[in-house]
């Protein structure tokens, strides 16, 4: 993973004690809190309905050991003792005192961690796919390129007040589990006729109040260009995007009302005007980042007894099927950690689970771990024979729920029981969904499915795309849930479809199992729930779900 030169450390350091300065005059009165916003938020301080909430930045979803302990150390210090992983692949602290911030910060850039672009109009943190340098269907690693952004992105002066956050995902596999087509910019690694490695540029996905898929502007962009024709991108939308209506202020927008084609017309005149300028990074330069992203020293391994452990255990069976994936090294494995236990709030991690892991990394995964968009983790490099013990230090710490992609492995966003832009409350719907599905044996029958839910139309928890979406309202003063079904964020990335009128707080979780028993009884043999969708259409589940009013 990457490690900080000395302008790094520097500016790190430098911005902790700038923002110190700017919390003892907030605190003194010195500054009001309409003063203070703008420099909180460029901090990735947010104040929420109870306290303040912090985002720390977790680049492209990769933590070492050592940093995920100095996460557990602050929530237990200045928290309530748990972290909340995000659909940016960051973390966030919801207790956090004004008063702390400072000394919090100090302590994050200790292990070369911060705050900085987690909030505000600018380039946000960049993603990529969580499997990224040891999937088996990649081309390439794409964490050096969102390396290469972070780097490019940050503070950078023109970009630093855009109309809006901006979003930028990465990937080099062939399966896309990094949600490229619902971000202001996607960036697929493909191979050209030559053989050689570049990307297919998408912009103007996004979803909120007017969701969109992004559009192809660029089949194959050479990987030297990139950030130049970035920069034509974000030169263009800092020119043209709506500054008027912070509602229509997304590239999504300008990309609707201009068309793909004018866009891409606009970025390829203006690339034509700085390309050949000092923009791109030199061949040492990507070399040196590269270096940090070599592979880690596998040894030969084999799944030496890997078959007898699974024969003997039907639990650590069921999670290798579900929650194991395939690496490009022989003997080795990929392992995804569920934060989506029964009954308790998706992506949350206690201080203790979040010791557990980060001990299970340094011995069984070359000290590395990732956070997933989806509000897991991840343990990218674990020999196959280690996976027994790995899952019995897992199941000893509740971490070992075997539900990867599956109906209760929920995203949802913290809703109305901590954000104060929220409608609804997101939290006891994913509590209620996640128990009332429990049985494994049941899940395993519906098999793969994607259920988002978001507390109010902004979706940061990701309900448009979700197979099954929920989005919580405020009708006339009460919680209402409206459903959505057919939404997908893989290569075929659609937008999920209003089946009807929203269900009350009490009938939402009745409405989810009656979009399951309506597709268990007609689905054809094998067929997945977004396939079954696909050819069946709405109409049955709006049929079942209607049917007594």
């Amino acid at each position: 993973m990457y490690r900080y030169d000395e302008f790094d450390h520097a500016f790190v350091h430098q911005r902790v004690a700038q923002f110190r300065d700017q919390v003892a005059r907030r605190m003194s009165g010195e500054l009001s809190e309409e003063e203070f916003k703008p420099l909180r938020l460029m901090n990735g301080l947010y104040l929420q309905l109870h306290a303040y909430m912090l985002r720390v930045a977790i680049p492209y979803g990769v933590l070492s050991a050592r940093q995920l302990r100095c996460l557990a150390d602050i929530s237990r210090r200045y928290d309530k003792g748990y972290g909340h992983i995000t659909t940016r692949q960051n973390i966030q602290f919801n207790w956090i005192k004004l008063s702390d911030m400072p000394d919090l910060l100090e302590i994050l850039a200790g292990v070369e961690m911060h705050a900085i672009q987690t909030s505000g109009n600018c380039i946000r943190n960049t993603t990529a796919d969580h499997f990224a340098g040891a999937a088996a269907d990649e081309i390439e690693d794409p964490r050096v390129w969102c390396e290469i952004i972070r780097q490019w992105s940050t503070l950078h002066p023109e970009f630093s007040f855009l109309p809006r956050k901006f979003k930028i995902a990465v990937s080099g596999a062939t399966e896309d589990r990094a949600a490229l087509r619902v971000h202001d910019i996607g960036l697929q690694l493909r191979r050209n006729e030559a053989g050689e490695t570049g990307f297919e540029v998408m912009v103007g996905g996004g979803q909120g109040r007017s969701p969109m898929i992004a559009k192809t502007i660029r089949k194959y962009l050479p990987k030297a260009e990139l950030l130049s024709y970035l920069e034509s991108i974000l030169r263009i939308y800092n020119q043209q995007g709506r500054r008027d209506n912070m509602y229509k202020a997304r590239i999504k927008i300008l990309v609707h009302e201009l068309g793909a084609e004018n866009l891409a017309k606009l970025v390829e005149t203006e690339w034509q005007q700085i390309r050949e300028g000092a923009i791109d990074l030199p061949e040492t330069e990507v070399a040196r980042i590269e270096h940090y992203f070599e592979p880690p020293p596998f040894t030969v391994s084999t799944d030496a007894g890997l078959d007898a452990a699974r024969h003997g255990d039907s639990e650590f069976n069921t999670w290798l099927e579900r929650n194991v994936s395939a690496h490009k090294q022989p003997g080795y494995a990929i392992a995804t950690i569920s934060l989506k236990p029964a009954g308790k709030p998706p992506g949350d991690i206690s201080a203790e689970q979040m010791e557990v892991v980060a001990d299970l990394a340094e011995c069984y995964s070359f000290d590395e771990l990732r956070a997933t968009h989806q509000q897991n983790l991840v343990l990218p490099h674990v020999r196959k024979s280690d996976l027994f013990e790995v899952w019995e230090t897992l199941k000893a710490h509740g971490l070992a729920n075997a539900n990867h992609g599956l109906i209760s492995d929920i995203i949802a966003c913290p809703g109305m029981d901590f954000c104060s832009l929220a409608t609804a409350r997101s939290l006891p719907v994913a509590k209620e969904i996640s128990m009332r599905f429990a049985d494994i044996a049941y899940q395993q029958d519906i098999g793969d499915l994607r259920l988002n839910i978001s507390g109010c139309i902004n979706a940061c928890g990701h309900h448009h795309v979700g197979h099954i979406g929920i989005l919580g309202l405020d009708k006339r003063g009460e919680e209402s849930y409206q459903i959505t079904l057919g939404g997908r964020s893989d290569k075929n990335a659609a937008i999920g479809e209003v089946i009807g009128p929203a269900f009350s707080a009490d009938k939402i979780v009745d409405a989810v199992e009656t979009v399951m028993r309506t597709y268990l009884d007609q689905r054809l043999s094998g067929e997945a729930f977004i396939d079954a969708y696909t050819r069946m259409g709405r109409e049955p589940f709006k049929e079942r779900l209607y049917a007594n009013n």
